[in-house]
């Protein structure tokens, strides 16, 4: 059985500014893939392509089996969280999800009962009949998934489903999504966050400008691409003098304020090294700690920047 979603060769040029190159993913039904990538990386562009709102200038987007431009009824298998609010502000949730309702064709009857479902299960029933304005920003975010997911969908395209959020509505969010796994619904998730890529993905495209770099699951990326151990050398006072003493034991070194990562393959031999150059420069160190190599390890080896 061929995936439910497939992206093929897809490229897209605003001008002379070149979007997407080439690009080529799949999502299975029962699976959630994550296009992980910096902010300005493509991953929007791709997502409005894959729905159907933009026209690739080459390549093609099947769900199941049939081209997104084909007919409505493809469109209408699609649940799309873009980052623009959906919601009306001067509406009730219920009178939102009624909105949405309606307009993918569902009948009076079948949106009540659905709204009524999702309400309890969000949590929300005491907050149905107040206007949106009023709503939290994590409130505003369960609504628009429940507007997302109001006709069951069979494939979900989520473009940053949690940007904003604290870590604790952002959790709640990823359970929501997890569920709609656990229903076989085919997922995309556009994302800057490593964390939820790893938390969330079954699969991983890594994308940088307009480009797919790297793509398995979690685990195969790190292992491929991640194989160094990173040594977090927090010193008082940084300076470049510092970065350079410690270039003797390694070629990648990522500077965040007072903290240096340093990737290395022999840590136990190198780390006293390292404190030793730190102190031997003036640099004055506060703490050593070690990390196993994660999804952002592996989007700086392959382009030599971090994840913003």
């Amino acid at each position: 059985m061929p995936p439910y979603l497939q992206v093929i060769g897809v490229s897209k040029s605003y001008g002379n500014v070149r979007a997407l190159e080439k690009v080529s993913l799949s999502v299975n039904r029962g699976e959630i893939v994550s296009l992980l990538g910096p902010n300005g990386a493509g991953k929007t562009t791709l997502l409005k392509i894959i729905v159907g709102v933009l026209a690739p200038d080459e390549g093609e987007v099947l769900i199941d089996s049939r081209d997104v431009w084909a007919s409505l009824d493809v469109k209408a298998k699609i649940g799309y969280l873009p980052q623009e609010n959906i919601l009306y502000k001067n509406l009730n949730a219920y009178e939102n999800l009624l909105f949405y309702a309606l307009l993918y064709g569902l009948s009076r009857r079948e949106a009540k009962s659905r709204i009524s479902e999702l309400i309890v299960k969000l949590g929300m029933k005491e907050y149905a009949k107040r206007l949106v304005r009023t709503y939290s920003g994590g409130m505003k975010k369960r609504l628009s998934i429940a507007a997302t997911i109001i006709h069951e969908p069979e494939l979900l395209v989520l473009d940053e489903p949690t940007t904003g959020l604290d870590p604790h509505v952002r959790r709640e969010i990823w359970s929501l999504i997890r569920e709609q796994r656990g229903k076989g619904r085919a997922i995309l998730l556009a994302t800057h966050y490593m964390e939820e890529a790893e938390e969330l993905s079954d699969r991983v495209y890594i994308i940088d400008k307009g480009k797919v770099i790297a793509h398995g699951t979690p685990e195969e990326l790190k292992k491929k691409y991640g194989d160094e151990t990173v040594v977090e050398l927090e010193v008082k006072n940084p300076s470049e003098k510092l970065r350079e003493a410690l270039a003797k034991y390694s070629s990648r070194i990522v500077v965040d304020e007072n903290v240096y990562r340093i990737y290395v393959r022999e840590y136990e031999e190198i780390l006293p090294k390292l404190v030793e150059e730190a102190i031997r420069v003036g640099a004055k160190p506060v703490s050593t700690r070690l990390r196993e190599p994660t999804l952002e390890d592996v989007f700086i080896k392959l382009t030599g920047r971090r994840l913003e």
